[in-house]
């Protein structure tokens, strides 16, 4: 049975060092992440055990093996970590300096794609600012403090989150001039399903949305899947077939244009959102990153688009 006999002061300690080896697996790859002498992790993580009344961790060939205790602990250990983070930023930055780190999350193609260059002007200008970026396609809690600033594709529903909306980004049908050489330009979907088609492994938010326009697709229509998005995007630009690109991205350097097909009959809208806690409103690290992104957001969705002006223009083996 579990002692709650705890220190509260001095437990944190010992509650990263369990969390530094659930996470690295080992006694040493716990010290090399938080800094600190291989016997001191040891001794952190027998002193928890002994206060909990229970074995966290047993060895075994690769390192230390987590029980099942151990295991049912990491949530509540990682909101600590989360927590104890939020914690100091926010007690670093009620200065008004423009420094510290904020944590920004954003879906894959957002955060690979389009907020390096904004990033990096906005660190240009704040050099003291850390930014630590969690390219993910799922949307993080930002009331759990998960993350400072989120750029989301939904309309955030709680009313603790400061919202901007941006605007909508089109996705479109896109492929390298090479993958259209000796075909008719299509002028149909069966006309893109002839050429080849990547697109996804299970139903996502993009097939929906153009379920509700009318048009049916499903697996058995790609010839190229993967349910990761930096993977299509990747595929398109590499000539595998025609694919779904952010109409903004498609003719964006350093990579060549991709032209755009069937605009009138295949677009999505992804209404975009760049969201804080907020609690983070009078936070002068916090503010600077949110509006570098409002700014270098619609700065990207404002960009003409060359590729579909490709595609109407240049019609090839029409």
């Amino acid at each position: 049975m579990m002692s709650m006999d705890f220190a509260a002061e001095d437990d944190w300690e010992r509650h990263r060092a369990f969390l530094a080896v659930l996470r690295e697996g080992s006694l040493a790859g716990a010290a090399r992440s938080l800094d600190l002498a291989h016997p001191t992790v040891r001794r952190r993580i027998a002193e928890l055990e002994q206060r909990l009344g229970v074995t966290l961790f047993t060895r075994a060939p690769d390192g230390l093996r987590p029980t099942d205790v151990a295991l049912s602990l990491r949530d509540p250990a990682e909101a600590m970590a989360l927590a104890a983070a939020a914690f100091t930023r926010t007690a670093q930055t009620r200065s008004g300096e423009i420094a510290g780190l904020v944590r920004v999350s954003a879906s894959d193609i957002i955060a690979v794609e389009v907020l390096p260059p904004v990033i990096a002007e906005l660190r240009r200008s704040h050099p003291a600012l850390n930014i630590a970026l969690s390219p993910s396609n799922r949307n993080e809690d930002l009331l759990r403090r998960e993350a400072d600033i989120a750029v989301r594709m939904v309309r955030p529903a709680q009313d603790a989150l400061v919202a901007r909306y941006i605007g909508a980004i089109e996705l479109g049908l896109h492929a390298r001039a090479e993958v259209l050489d000796g075909h008719r330009f299509p002028e149909t979907l069966d006309d893109v399903r002839a050429i080849g088609l990547i697109g996804v492994e299970t139903d996502n938010a993009v097939l929906r949305g153009l379920r509700a326009q009318g048009i049916t697709l499903s697996s058995a229509d790609f010839t190229f899947r993967t349910d990761s998005d930096l993977a299509q995007l990747t595929a398109i630009r590499a000539g595998v077939g025609i694919g779904v690109c952010q109409v903004p991205l498609a003719a964006r350097p350093p990579h060549p244009p991709l032209i755009r097909v069937l605009p009138e009959i295949f677009s999505v809208d992804l209404d975009t959102w760049v969201v804080m806690h907020e609690d983070l409103r009078t936070s002068a690290p916090v503010r600077a990153a949110f509006d570098a992104l409002v700014v270098g957001l619609n700065a990207y969705l404002a960009q003409p688009s060359d590729a579909a002006s490709i595609a109407v223009a240049a019609p090839r083996n029409a």
